[in-house]
């Protein structure tokens, strides 16, 4: 009996544990669903956790730069794909497909798979 109890407190506090974990980490601000792209300079990259950003100059149509503010994986996800925290850095042009964020500021969520260089270049090369 005791076992059966001590097993069901164990479950409850589980579940109660993971939807809290989900609930930290949604993603439910960026609109996943229009995509768009953005050609600027990187002004920083934080390889830091919980989660990577990159800090993107974005000149826009009337030549004033904003900084869009793009938050990324965690770096360990980062470095099973080959990041690390020397893979970009202040300078380089890069091009991005993001996910903007939905209240309409100058942020959003960046992949690796939507990361290139300017001249189209993959950020890593694989072998």
């Amino acid at each position: 009996m005791k076992r059966r109890l001590f097993a069901v407190l164990t479950s409850g506090a589980v579940i109660a544990m993971a939807g809290a974990a989900m609930a930290h980490h949604s993603f439910a601000m960026f609109d996943q669903e229009n995509p768009i792209e953005l050609d600027g300079i990187v002004q920083e990259f934080k390889y830091t956790s919980p989660h990577t950003f990159i800090l993107l100059q974005v000149k826009g149509p009337d030549g004033g730069v904003t900084v869009w503010n793009l938050e990324g994986a965690t770096p360990s996800a980062l470095a099973r794909d080959g990041w690390s925290a020397k893979s970009i850095k202040a300078g380089d042009e890069l091009k991005m497909k993001v996910a903007p964020l939905r209240s309409g500021a100058p942020g959003g969520q960046w992949t690796p798979g939507g990361t290139k260089y300017r001249d189209g270049k993959a950020v890593l090369v694989t072998p």
